[in-house]
Formats: structure tokens, sequence, C-alpha cells
């Protein structure tokens, strides 16, 4: 039986710099990677601080959550990557946290307007709040489930958190700390009571289509190739 070593530790690893960056806190948040070749992903455990998870206890599940690997009890949150990882095979990672500024806005349910030509390049021409669902429900993933239409990799879940996607973990990492820094500016303009400009449309759409791009490139090296 396969024991999916080296995805494991990526997630662990990836936990760990997300931890000391503190987006991830004690048990709050998980993050997972999809498993090359297969309709599979590893993922962060429930309960468990990250400053103690080994490789062992990131649990592997199929995408219709049945477990592969790991003694420990998956996220709470697995169908809700499971649900991402069937409606975008351009994403092969996925990070929910908790992080400050951003839960701010799913509080006040404002979503960020494109902003920086960065933001549009990686996180897709906005930021969305998506409608609430209760944490671990099929109410929470269907609402998620129908954002990703959009081709972001950055959503906001309101009164909960949020949830970047990327084609590696690394990228998924980056995408939390630009959505961090998008929603602090965001909320300190808000603040101001001046008017929050935006970036040119042209450009907009020409660095969505930059990530667009990218994401079909993506999804073609996941996809499967016929035998000759």
């Amino acid at each position: 039986m396969p024991s999916f070593a080296a995805e494991r530790e990526q997630v662990v690893a990836a936990a760990r710099r997300l931890s000391a960056r503190g987006y991830l806190v004690a048990t709050g948040g998980n993050l997972s990677v999809r498993i090359p070749g297969q309709a599979a992903f590893a993922i962060t455990p429930t309960n468990l601080d990250y400053g103690v998870m080994s490789a062992d206890d990131v649990c592997v599940l199929d995408l219709a959550l049945a477990p592969l690997a790991g003694e420990r009890k998956p996220s709470i949150e697995s169908s809700l990557h499971a649900a991402i990882y069937q409606a975008r095979p351009d994403v092969h990672a996925v990070v929910h946290t908790h992080q400050a500024y951003a839960s701010a806005l799913a509080v006040i349910d404002q979503p960020i307007p494109a902003l920086f030509d960065e933001q549009v390049r990686f996180l897709g021409r906005s930021v969305e709040i998506v409608r609430y669902g209760p944490s671990g429900t099929g109410m929470l993933r269907r609402a998620v489930a129908r954002a990703l239409r959009s081709h972001a990799n950055a959503y906001i879940m309101k009164n909960h958190g949020a949830i970047c996607l990327g084609p590696d973990l690394l990228r998924a990492e980056n995408n939390v700390e630009l959505l961090e820094k998008c929603s602090l500016a965001y909320l300190l303009a808000i603040c101001s009571e001046r008017r929050v400009s935006k970036i040119p449309l042209v450009v907009r759409e020409v660095a969505f289509q930059k990530l667009r791009s990218d994401q079909r490139r993506a999804e073609a090296d996941a996809t499967p190739r016929a035998s000759p």
C-alpha cells in the first residue's frame, strides 16, 4: 500500500511555514495537496497542533473521502477540499486560513475589487465573498463550489475566513500572503473614507488572462495522456 510520503511531507512543511508567518495558529485552518496522477489528496488532520504535526499524522483520502493513508481523523473541511479538486483540475493545493485582515472583510461582507495588477495576476479579477455556511457542512461546500466558476485563486468565506488555491503548495502559500496584503490595504483605504481606485479594466483583463493561461497549463499537466 503506498505511503504517499512526499506529499505528506509537503503538507507538514507548508503548515510549518504558514504557522511561522502567523497564518495558521494552533489547530485553526487546514491545507491539502493533490496526489499526482490520482483522484486523491493529502490533508491535515483535525484537532492537531501544527507545531507537533508529523508526516505520519497527515491523512490521504480519495475524492469520495475514503481513507488511503493515515490513522488520524482528517480535517472537518475534507469534503470542501475534495469538491475544489473535482471542480478545478488546475488546482493542486488548497490552503484555508482564519487570517486576520481577510477575516475582517469576511465579517463586514466586503469583497475586494481589482486594486493591484499583482492581485489579479495571481488571485483573480476580484476576491469574492462566499455565502455563509457552517464549517464542515454541505452548505459551505456547495457555496464554494459555485464560486469556483469565477476561476479565482482566493475567496473569502463569510463569517469564517479565507481559502486560497494554487497549482502547487508554494503558490497557494504565496496567495495567502498576497490576499492578506490586499485585505489590509483595502481595509485601510475604506477607513480613510476616500475614493478607492481600481486598476484600469484593460490591465485587469490582461493580468487575468495570464492567470487563466497558467490554469489551463496546470490542468493540461494534470490530465492523463492516452497511450500511443
